[in-house]
Order: structure tokens, then sequence, then C-alpha cells
């Protein structure tokens, strides 16, 4: 049977999700393909939202703009669907010295980190986390449970009767120049939010995508602790007894194969952040759609206005989609101008390269 839409979105990760959440509140027609697969980049992300990151611990960028919203984003959405997937816990970053603590209680009270430090512990919080000088308390941060999230917007897409299951096909897919036309389904426009299988996308794997691995274990021990500690690796507790550790990350190895190699690096890292046994019970791997220069890939094909892409969240598809989601969403139906560190008109001169 033959269906018009406005949009149709390839992929319900994160990016897809938001994207398509954001045109339906402007009450656009929405079809989303996706064929469900239980291990994508986004089903195996962590999950975590940060606004203070790195080794240096500075501001993560547009934290100001993309921290509130994505609270609100995120509750609306369970409000809308009954379901539990937000967790603002908050993150625990055990110091290393008292420089390290004097150093955060004077950016405690400036007015680049105040909003985000919920309180600096000059003392041990517990004697289970390796922080005999403390350690610095974030707000506005925490972790979404992001197979959780996909799976109860699964069910709500599907409701409305929004979602195709299936590989997308793109030899099926016919161009206009205005509209396009995917097995009985004619669009305005195609918008690509494929996630990790960029690289079979033959209208924007000119897109200099740096794929990055990483891997993930589950663990089991007596932290009892209920906020996420994260100093070299994560530590985000599950339940009672059971907790979420990582990530580690790979440039070279771009399979989805969990590795001994990771394990070890992982598990070291955790035995010098907490002070009690473990035992890793599974481990799973993913690979990020990371961007050359890790920031998204928004916007529509130099050579046909009815292709889009949403892509390249790397590691932080969390915060980044549901913003960045309505920043396209002003783009297409308002004509509102992208941000030029997102707009893929940064690299088009790889896609005329590779014409010639």
């Amino acid at each position: 049977m033959e269906k018009k839409a406005d949009y149709i979105i390839v992929g319900q990760g994160l990016a897809g999700t938001c994207l398509a959440v954001v045109l339906m509140r402007r009450s656009r027609r929405v079809v989303i393909i996706d064929p469900n697969e239980a291990v994508t980049s986004s089903r195996v992300a962590a999950g975590l939202y940060n606004p203070v990151t790195g080794r240096k611990m500075v501001k993560t960028w547009m934290a100001d703009r993309l921290f509130p919203y994505l609270t609100d984003f995120y509750t609306d959405l369970e409000e809308l669907t009954g379901a539990k997937f937000l967790n603002t816990t908050g993150i625990y970053r055990p110091f290393i010295s008292l420089e390290e603590q004097n150093e955060w209680m004077g950016k405690s009270a400036s007015e680049e980190f105040r909003q985000y430090i919920r309180k600096v512990h000059c003392q041990s919080r517990s004697e289970r986390i390796n922080d005999p000088f403390g350690g610095l308390e974030l707000a506005q941060a925490g972790y979404l449970k992001v197979a959780t999230f996909l799976g109860a917007m699964h069910d709500h897409f599907r409701a409305r009767e929004m979602l195709r299951a299936g590989n997308f096909v793109f030899d099926r897919l016919i161009i206009h120049q205005n509209t396009v036309e995917y097995e009985g389904i004619t669009a305005k426009r195609i918008i690509f939010c494929d996630g990790s299988s960029w690289e079979h996308n033959t209208y924007f794997n000119w897109l200099p995508f740096r794929p990055v691995k990483g891997e993930v274990l589950e663990i089991k021990c007596d932290l009892e602790v209920n906020f996420i500690v994260n100093r070299g690796v994560f530590c985000v507790p599950l339940s009672k007894n059971m907790f979420r550790v990582g990530s580690n990350y790979d440039n070279n190895d771009h399979s989805w194969t969990p590795t001994e190699r990771a394990k070890a690096e992982i598990e070291e890292k955790l035995r010098a952040l907490i002070n009690v046994p473990f035992e890793t019970v599974y481990q799973k791997a993913g690979v990020r759609p990371s961007s050359k220069d890790r920031r998204p890939y928004i916007g529509l094909h130099p050579a046909n206005e009815a292709l889009g892409v949403f892509n390249g969240l790397g590691t932080k598809g969390v915060s980044l989609a549901p913003f960045f989601g309505e920043h396209f969403a002003c783009y297409l139906e308002d004509g509102k101008e992208l941000y030029k560190e997102v707009n893929i008109s940064r690299y088009f001169s790889l896609y005329y390269n590779s014409q010639k």
C-alpha cells in the first residue's frame, strides 16, 4: 500500500529516535526504517552523560545548551511512554591529590562550573572507593538506560504505525529532485541516522568517520554505592550488587568481538578505583560512529537536498542527540542555519573530490 510521508528516517538509534520525536512534535508524518537489531552502537552504549569530562576535567562542548535540554527531553518521553530510563544520580570523580581538591574548591565558586558541581567532598565518601582526598560530585550528570529508552520508543512508534522493520536496501531507493520513494513510501526527504552502518551508505560514505571500538563489563561486587564513580573507568550501579564498568577506546580494531586485552585493561583500572573484590560476569563490545573532528555530521547532500544525514555522535550520543535533533528540525522546517561546527558542508570538498 502506498504511503505518503514528510520524512523517512533510516535507523532508530539515538539520533533517529530523537529526530523522529522532534518532527512528530511538529505534526510531521514520519516513517522509520529499522531492523531492530539487539546489538547496535546505540544499544551497546553505557549511556553516560557528563558536563565535565576528560583528563583535564574541562566543560564539554556546548554543555550550557545540551544539558538543560536533555533532562527535560528524556523526562517528557518517560511520561509519554510510561517507561523509566533516565537516571539523574550524578557522577562522583575521586581526587588524586590535595592540590586537585583545592583546585576544584576554587572552581566550584566560578560562574563557568557552578551549575555543574553538586558538592566538593574533602573526605572519602566510602571506604570501598579509593578516594582518600575526597572527590568532585557533578550535577546535571547521570546515565540513560539506552536499550530501555529505544525499546520504549520502538513500541511507541510501532503503535502509531510509523515503524517498518527490516534492513534498508539502497537499491530500492528512487531519488527525484524534490522527493524520494522507497518500497511504497513517498517522502519529501530521507534522513540517514544509520550509526555504525555508515560505511554501507553510498550517499554519505565520503564523510570522514573515525570509528572507535569500546568495550564494557558487567561485574558483581559489594561496592554498596548508589552513584556513578568515574576515574580512569566508570562504574555504574545497575542493581544491588551489579555494576557496569568501562570503557576502553580502540581506534584500530573495528570488530564487534570482545577481547581479553580490553577486559584486562578495564579490570586493572577498576582495581585502582575501588577497594573491594569483584567478579566479571559479562562483557560486550561496540563500535561508535565517531567523526574526524568529534562533531556531529548534520545536513543535506550537496548534490540532492532530498537526502540528509544525522550521524557521527560518537561517545556522546545521549547528550548530543536531543539538542541537535531539534537543531536539525529547525533547519529542515524553519530554514534556520546549522551551526558550522556540525554542518556537513565543512566536508563538501571531499564529496566533490570523490566525483572526479
